[in-house]
């Protein structure tokens, strides 16, 4: 109620500002009270889970709002302006958008344009009428029925579910950093060890967040169009594309197609609007948003120079691999397996919460990424000669299109 307060009243010159720091600031008091109220416990039943989805909403809506009543539509970028909201919602819609069952618990937060269409029942028919009026659209197209998406959903959280419940008891975190596996195991034992624990705790995640996209297209949402074969898919509000993170050749294809709608959200309120540093700030904004734990801190710190290095050593070399099939090839394997231990490397500490778990993990691994990141940021050129021609530069947590699987 405080935020729609901020909502109805305040100026549209700072309505975003407000919000923002209204929303943020209360979550990071809430998140706080996890600490010292719970002492690093985290509770089956948390409150701050809903709580970070509906400061997402907040904000997103607080920004758009800004968006399409405070500036100029020459000033927007296309998607900026796509989603501006040109009124203030009224209380009932506000409260709808932020509360409503399908995304209560686990999310995602979704655009309020696109919520709205759904709720007056017009977003399958805008979403078909987008398609009839390209090139080669088709104006007979039937329907979309949800079924088929659901079906195949259901599956992957039930797999997901079975893989963790199996996985996580037998690869347990806290073996990382046990003093005897330590001492009585070789550098690469511990860094695939490591890389075993951190695949057994991602079907924890898969489950979530494929079981939330169910529950909204299962209600009718999250239509997003027809491609080419006439095929209907039902991922607008998909957090997650479990190939391509599992096959990511790079740390920002990884990132990409991780979380995918909070990704979205970090770019709509940060990466797009910050002065300086944008993907310093979005890292550091996904860590404050996520809690307070220290853990959190050093994976979106560590996170900033492995995406800064991977940049880096992208444009440097890969050019030299893509003039036959067997160099991109091999440049590809060899970016995989780089990319998923360098992954297991960073989010470590987002499972261990604490200072010394991660300061003993990561000197049992002699801080070989770190290490690696730095000397990458120091010796190679930000931009090599001749790259310019080749490619375009990489943007971090950049999603040029906020419907798609990747980056």
């Amino acid at each position: 109620m405080l935020s729609y307060g901020i909502m109805s009243t305040a100026s549209i010159a700072n309505i975003h500002r407000y919000s923002f720091v209204v929303a943020m600031g209360y979550l990071t008091v809430c998140h706080a009270s996890r600490i010292y109220i719970f002492h690093y416990g985290i509770l089956t039943t948390d409150f701050s889970g809903p709580l970070m989805i509906i400061t997402q909403k907040i904000t997103t809506l607080a920004f758009q709002v800004h968006d399409g009543i405070g500036r100029k539509a020459e000033g927007l970028s296309s998607e900026q302006n796509q989603l501006a909201v040109k009124t203030r919602p009224s209380l009932l819609e506000y409260l709808s958008y932020l509360l409503n069952f399908m995304s209560i618990l686990a999310g995602p937060c979704s655009n309020y344009k696109d919520y709205i269409a759904f709720i007056e029942g017009r977003h399958l028919q805008m979403k078909l009428l987008e398609v009839s009026r390209k090139p080669n659209g088709n104006d007979k197209l039937l329907e979309p029925s949800p079924r088929g998406a659901v079906l195949r959903k259901l599956c992957i959280a039930l797999v997901s579910l079975l893989l963790f419940l199996t996985f996580t008891k037998s690869f347990p975190v806290a073996y990382i950093v046990d003093d005897q596996f330590i001492e009585k195991t070789s550098f690469l034992t511990r860094l695939c060890y490591l890389y075993v624990v951190m695949q057994a705790s991602k079907p924890k995640y898969y489950f979530a967040w494929t079981l939330a996209d169910v529950i909204n297209n299962a209600a009718g949402y999250g239509f997003s169009g027809v491609d080419e074969k006439g095929c209907f898919h039902w991922d607008l509000l998909s957090n997650l594309n479990i190939w391509n993170i599992e096959t990511a050749t790079s740390f920002k294809m990884y990132v990409g197609n991780w979380n995918i709608q909070t990704t979205a959200w970090l770019k709509c309120v940060c990466y797009d609007r910050a002065p300086w540093y944008p993907t310093a700030l979005t890292f550091l904004l996904s860590a404050v948003w996520h809690g307070i734990y220290p853990g959190y801190y050093f994976t979106f710190i560590t996170g900033i120079f492995m995406t800064l290095a991977a940049r880096v050593i992208r444009n440097n070399f890969r050019h030299f691999f893509t003039s036959s099939k067997p160099l991109k090839m091999s440049y590809d394997v060899a970016t995989w397996m780089v990319t998923q231990l360098s992954v297991c490397y960073t989010v470590a500490p987002f499972v261990l919460l604490a200072v010394e778990p991660t300061i003993k993990l990561y000197r049992s691994l002699y801080f070989h990424m770190h290490i690696l990141c730095f000397f990458v940021l120091l010796v190679l050129p930000k931009n090599p000669e001749g790259h310019s021609k080749r490619q375009p530069p990489v943007r971090g947590m950049q999603n040029s299109d906020r419907n798609k699987k990747g980056k």
